[in-house]
């Protein structure tokens, strides 16, 4: 998820640098929309954890 967000930014970054703004706007839509998406699943993550006790080989909190 976090490598759709890199890949998204970097093409927004080069949209606006070659002056597409329209490109650029829907680059950066995506991006915002995928870094909303990865939060969730990382709260999610983190609340299972801290409910459950159980995360895997992770160091404790």
């Amino acid at each position: 998820m976090v490598r759709y967000m890199v890949i998204f930014f970097v093409l927004a970054v080069l949209a606006a640098f070659f002056g597409f703004g329209g490109l650029a706007a829907d680059f950066a839509g995506i991006a915002k929309i995928l870094a909303v998406i990865f939060i969730i699943l990382f709260l999610a993550t983190l609340g299972y954890r801290l409910i459950t006790g159980r995360g895997g080989n992770l160091p404790p909190l």
